[in-house]
C-alpha cells in the first residue's frame, strides 16, 4: 500500500492563508490521506495542517520591523530546512512571502525536496536579478497571471499559470441594483466610488486629494454622489476627519467594509492602484487610478521598476485601457476630468469594458483547483 503524501506548506499572512486553505482542500479531495505541516493560518488549520510556528510570526511590515526580527526569523528558517532535511516532505510549497519562502527553497532543493513557489514575487516589476536565485532553485512556479508565466518561461523558471482565485468568486455578471439596494443607494443615481487605499500613510496621502477630485467633479455635475467603503473603523474617521477639515461638503456615504459592493453600486471607480484595480475590473467597472508616492521614493522606485503601467487591468491588457496618473500627474483637474469622461461612455469605455471581460474569462481557470493538478503532476513525474 503507498504511502500517504507527505507535504511541506508555508504561508506567511492572511492573504497566503485563504489561497492556501484553498489549496490543501484541492489535495485533500484527491488524496484524502495526504499530510501537512508547515506554517499555517486558520483557513489551513481547519484543514488540517499542522503548524510548526504562529503564522503571524512571519507577518511583518516594514523594513524596520523585519530587521528587528531578522534574528528570529533566519532561526526558525534554519530549524524548519533542519526538520524537513531529517523528515523529507514529498514537496514543499511556499505560498508567497517570497523574502522567507524562496531562501527557504533553496536549502530544501539542495536537499533533493522537490519545491513550488504560488504566487510569483513581483521580479517582473524591478529587482529582475532576483530571478537568478530561483532558476534551478524551483520545480515549479505557479502565477495568477498570464505575463508573469511568459516571463518566467523566458528566464528558463519551470512556470505554470494557474488563474486568480478573484475571478473564480466574482461572477461574469453582477447585479448593480442589487448592490444599490443593499447600500441604501438610490436606483437611478449616478455614483463615484472613492477607495483610496486601506492603509494610514495612503489615506493621508491620497485623501484629500481624492476629496478634492470629487469637489471638482460636482463642481461641473452637481447631481454626483460619492461612497467610500473604509477597511475599518479607523481608517473610515481617518477619511471624515480629512473631509471636516475641507471648506466644503460633499454628497458623500461612508461605509465600513463593503468594498466589493461600493464597487458593483458605482457608476465610476476612483482608486489607488492595487488589488482594488483587478477587483473592478472583475466587476466590469470604469475606472481611474491615481497614486502619489513622497518624493523620494518615487525617486528611487522610478530607477527600479521597470514596467510602463502600475494598475493591473493595463498590465494584463498590455496597453491603457484604464487612465493611470502618478504623482506630478495626479492632480485635481486631471483626475476629476478622467472621473467625468468615464461617465460619458463612449468607445473607449466599450474597449476597455470589452478588455475587462476578456481577462476575467482568461484569469477564471479554477485557481486552486489548477494549482493542486500542477502540484500533483510534478510529483507523479
Amino acid at each position: 500500500m503507498p504511502k500517504p503524501l507527505k507535504i511541506a506548506i508555508i504561508a506567511g499572512e492572511a492573504s497566503g492563508d485563504i489561497l492556501g486553505g484553498s489549496l490543501v482542500e484541492e489535495i485533500l479531495k484527491r488524496h484524502p490521506d495526504a499530510v501537512f505541516e508547515g506554517i499555517a493560518g486558520p483557513l489551513m488549520l481547519a484543514q488540517g495542517v499542522n503548524s510548526l510556528a504562529p503564522m503571524e510570526r512571519l507577518s511583518v511590515m516594514g523594513l524596520v520591523e523585519v530587521l528587528g526580527r531578522l534574528r528570529e526569523l533566519l532561526k526558525l528558517r534554519k530549524k524548519l530546512v533542519q526538520h524537513w532535511v531529517k523528515n523529507p516532505p514529498d514537496v514543499f510549497i511556499g505560498i508567497d512571502a517570497p523574502e522567507f519562502n524562496l531562501g527557504l527553497e533553496r536549502s530544501l532543493h539542495k536537499a533533493d525536496i522537490k519545491t513550488v513557489h504560488y504566487v510569483s514575487p513581483s521580479v517582473w516589476a524591478w529587482r529582475k536579478g532576483r530571478v537568478k536565485k530561483m532558476r534551478g532553485t524551483l520545480d515549479l512556479m505557479l502565477t495568477l497571471f498570464p505575463f508573469e508565466e511568459k516571463f518566467f518561461q523566458e528566464q528558463m523558471v519551470p512556470v505554470q499559470f494557474v488563474g486568480h482565485p478573484l475571478a473564480d468568486q466574482i461572477p461574469l455578471e453582477t447585479d448593480r441594483g442589487q448592490a444599490r439596494q443593499e447600500l441604501g443607494i438610490s436606483e437611478n443615481a449616478e455614483v463615484i466610488a472613492l477607495l483610496p487605499g486601506s492603509r494610514a500613510g495612503e489615506i493621508d496621502k491620497l485623501g484629500p486629494l481624492f476629496l478634492e477630485a470629487a469637489h471638482w467633479c460636482v463642481s461641473k455635475s452637481p447631481n454626483l454622489e460619492f461612497i467610500v467603503p473604509c477597511v475599518n473603523a479607523e481608517r473610515k474617521q481617518q477619511i471624515e476627519q480629512i473631509l471636516a477639515a475641507l471648506p466644503y461638503s460633499l454628497p458623500i456615504k461612508f461605509f465600513e467594509g463593503s468594498s466589493r459592493e461600493a464597487m458593483t453600486a458605482s457608476n465610476a471607480i476612483l482608486m489607488a492602484s492595487g488589488t482594488a484595480a483587478l477587483e473592478g475590473m472583475l466587476l466590469k467597472r470604469p475606472m481611474v487610478v491615481a497614486y502619489q508616492l513622497s518624493a523620494i521614493s518615487f525617486f528611487i522606485l522610478s530607477r527600479m521598476v521597470k514596467v510602463d503601467y502600475v494598475s493591473l487591468p493595463n498590465l494584463l491588457a498590455e496597453t491603457e485601457v484604464v487612465p493611470e496618473y502618478l504623482q506630478k500627474d495626479a492632480t485635481v483637474e486631471n483626475i476629476g476630468s478622467a472621473i467625468l469622461e468615464q461617465l460619458k461612455g463612449g468607445e473607449k469605455q466599450t474597449q476597455a469594458l470589452q478588455s475587462f471581460d476578456e481577462q476575467h474569462r482568461r484569469l477564471r481557470k479554477g485557481a486552486s483547483s489548477s494549482a493542486a493538478e500542477a502540484i500533483l503532476e510534478l510529483l507523479d513525474h
